[in-house]
């Protein structure tokens, strides 16, 4: 049995507390907002902290509201489940909703939090294992060693970015504001990461996810999320696959965006999909023939990494019938794509 080390845990009641204790515990103490993957991990002995800073009795966290210019604003404490099933976020962001929908199972999702996903620890099949078997491989690259079991000579983490939340809010335009020492900060969603799986995010250990804002979607606007895993539920994503289609009056692509996660340190957008999808209508031979040129294009431009468990060449098989499958959902309106 695996047990948690000793800690403290501090339970602040506002955001500007929480930054005071997290600037003055330094590397001693870390944030907990669900727990569904910190505590594994600091069972696993990957993090281990002295003091929790448990964001769970600060109210101003929670909720989903819908702002004056239709812009829907949601608290980094709103569990996953609520993202996944509340109508605002299924009108106004399908993609998100349907993300949230695939994480985990059931119970991890009424705990896990939308602010825990959006930033999720990088994960890898070396590093994510207890400390025996760490110790026994020899470490790695992201905790305690030097060498990259990956890629061999690697000088650089890969460990994979696994947040189904993250290509969908990319594709939706979101932004995210944080507050730290300095005060309160917005950065759109798209500048936050970095090419470092160690630590794939612009953000500061002593900052507060605040919330997540989408701006109002257009009148023609259509989303999808497609997520490859080897069982039904609980698994982190192999791939996935967020996908946006904004069409006009008569129902054409003006513009169009995916996003794929679980490739690399950080989410990858596809080159050239509104150029390959712009002038198609959904529905039409067309369209599914733009979208076969995606899904082409993906395929060139991807090339997983084994970070993650199973075979990445079979993995990068399926990037194009996954984003293939993900544009024909988004243009029918249909629900998410999580089997073959």
């Amino acid at each position: 049995m695996l047990r948690l080390p000793e800690f403290r845990i501090e339970r602040p009641a506002t955001i500007a507390e929480a930054v005071r204790l997290l600037t003055e515990l330094g590397e001693d103490g870390m944030l907990v907002a669900g727990g569904t993957d910190l505590l594994p991990n600091m069972k696993h002995e990957l993090f281990t902290p002295k003091t929790l800073v448990a964001l769970s009795d600060v109210a101003e966290l929670r909720g989903i509201s819908r702002e004056d210019d239709g812009s829907l604003v949601i608290g980094a404490m709103t569990t996953v489940d609520e993202v996944a099933k509340h109508e605002l976020v299924r009108e106004h962001a399908t993609v998100l909703a349907q993300a949230a929908g695939l994480i985990a199972g059931p119970q991890l999702r009424r705990m896990g939090t939308l602010g825990g996903n959006v930033m999720l620890d990088t994960r890898c099949q070396w590093y994510n294992q207890t400390y025996f078997w760490r110790e026994a491989l020899g470490f790695c690259l992201k905790k305690d060693g030097t060498l990259c079991h990956v890629v061999e000579g690697g000088k650089k983490c890969v460990a994979a970015a696994s947040n189904d939340t993250a290509p969908a809010l990319m594709v939706l335009g979101a932004e995210l504001t944080f507050e730290g020492p300095e005060g309160r900060r917005v950065v759109a969603i798209d500048d936050l990461w970095k090419s470092d799986g160690i630590f794939n995010k612009k953000a500061s250990p002593h900052e507060v996810l605040v919330s997540i804002r989408v701006p109002a979607p257009p009148p023609g606007r259509r989303s999808a999320y497609g997520k490859l895993r080897d069982r039904g539920s609980i698994d982190f994503p192999l791939l996935g696959v967020a996908v946006r289609l904004d069409c006009d009056a008569a129902g054409i692509v003006e513009d169009a965006d995916s996003v794929l996660v679980a490739l690399q340190a950080r989410p990858v957008r596809l080159k050239r999909v509104a150029d390959l999808l712009r002038g198609a209508k959904p529905g039409t031979e067309a369209f599914e023939e733009a979208a076969r040129g995606v899904a082409e294009s993906a395929h060139k431009q991807c090339h997983p990494l084994a970070s993650v468990p199973g075979d990445h060449e079979y993995r990068r098989e399926m990037v194009p019938v996954y984003v293939r499958r993900t544009l024909l959902a988004a243009a029918e309106g249909g629900g998410p794509v999580h089997h073959l």
